[in-house]
């Protein structure tokens, strides 16, 4: 299949969505400015946690995302629940300006317990926006047009995963790590803005039936996809843990990097992320929904035993390049098609309460990976990336057991929207 053809279709997805939905478009703009704000603040926050305690920067790395997986899978839906009648404009502008003043703040700080704190006030906005942002959009565009915003949504969080280390990377040449800060406080505050000033439906009050938010959570005890989905789930945590944890540690301590170094080590991870979201469509076709899915926790494994192989061999910036890479299309295979599985396995009515349950049940394994790559830290490379291969095969094993070949339905390519 030509490079030029998953490019091309890219291309007529972005604009139809973009030209025929303007609410959608501004609303897209907002998540764009906020992502790309937000992977700034990612590579700042590892070098503040260097700065800080240099011999504890991967722990205060991992405590700081644990916070964030525990205001996304707790303090989330409470939110969500607290805030279901007050006006969906204002939470998103609110939750955007306690995101800006949090993030303003953190340059100033000189305890480690301070970080923590701030990180538990932006991930709790964070958590009250994201799942007010996606209950809008279905509401925005029509079927077809979901369709392909759930797709867009995915490659800008690719893109922004590659792109954001590395206009770091670049700022960090002219700035401070401080000034990445900043950057991102005034992203939240142009995202606020360009919500503020869109269009947006009243909230249906079907959105509030308990009823269908339970059916939701009950189909991934019942569907055995969906039960290995949470095994692929799994497999996603514990090497994106381990990149965002440990990058800093690998390159500051044991190559004696800098910070570029960091950033342009997270961007490789991105890129190889990207490269599977932008073929997403010619590989469903070709291998089917089921068969690419599972190969993603077996590109993890063989890729973080080879990584640790390699490291063993020749340490240096091209290995550690090349493995994050390897693993970011990994984890990709994974993540990307999941939004076909999940309008396949949707009850009636519920994919906006699947997709939700989804959200919160993926961020509930970081609760796990998070710490425990903070501890590996601590340990060698070649340990380090051999335990991850060890997880990750565990994973696939549970998932291919799970999801059999007789699951037929989920390995057709989706043609059009069945809700």
């Amino acid at each position: 299949m030509p490079v030029g053809v998953p490019l091309f279709t890219v291309v007529i997805m972005v604009w139809r969505l973009l030209v025929e939905f303007a609410s959608y478009r501004r609303l897209f703009y907002a998540q764009v400015v906020a992502l790309a704000g937000a992977g700034l603040a990612t590579v700042a926050l590892a070098l503040l946690a260097y700065d800080l305690a240099p011999q504890e920067a991967g722990q205060v790395v991992a405590t700081a995302l644990t916070i964030k997986m525990l205001a996304y899978v707790g303090a989330g839906p409470l939110l969500t629940a607290v805030l279901a009648r007050t006006p969906r404009r204002a939470v998103l502008v609110s939750a955007n300006g306690v995101r800006a003043l949090a993030v303003a703040c953190l340059p100033f700080v000189d305890q480690i317990w301070q970080v923590y704190v701030l990180i538990a006030v932006l991930q709790c906005a964070s958590a009250a926006f994201t799942p007010t942002f996606q209950a809008i959009i279905p509401e925005l565009v029509d079927d077809r047009g979901y369709t392909s915003a759930l797709a867009l949504s995915r490659l800008a969080y690719d893109l922004e995963a590659m792109a954001s280390p590395l206009l770091a990377a670049l700022l960090l040449l002219v700035m401070p790590f401080g000034g990445l800060f900043a950057l991102t406080a005034l992203g939240f505050v142009a995202s606020a803005l360009l919500v503020a000033t869109t269009t947006l439906p009243t909230s249906p009050s079907a959105s509030r039936d308990p009823r269908r938010v339970a059916a939701s959570w009950r189909v991934f005890a019942t569907d055995r996809r969906l039960l290995a989905l949470m095994a692929l789930n799994m497999a996603v945590a514990v090497l994106t843990a381990l990149v965002l944890v440990d990058t800093v540690v690998l390159v500051r301590s044991h190559l004696g990097g800098g910070d570029t170094g960091v950033a342009l080590a997270l961007g490789c991870f991105g890129s190889g992320s990207t490269a599977v979201a932008l073929a997403l469509g010619p590989l469903v076709e070709r291998f089917g929904t089921r068969r690419l899915m599972l190969t993603g926790p077996g590109v993890l494994t063989a890729g973080a035993a080879a990584f640790a192989l390699g490291w063993s061999l020749a340490p240096g910036p091209v290995v550690l390049g090349a493995g994050w890479a390897v693993l970011g299309v990994g984890c990709a295979l994974i993540s990307t098609p999941t939004g076909r599985l999940l309008r396949e396995a949707a009850p009636q009515g519920g994919l906006a309460g699947v997709f939700a349950a989804q959200f919160s049940l993926s961020h509930a394994c970081f609760l796990i990976t998070y710490p425990l790559a903070g501890w590996a830290g601590t340990l060698s490379p070649i340990l380090l990336l051999g335990g991850s291969a060890l997880l990750t095969g565990i994973c696939s094993l549970a998932a291919m057991g799970l999801w059999r070949s007789g699951s037929v339905i989920a390995d057709q390519p989706i043609t059009s929207p069945n809700r």
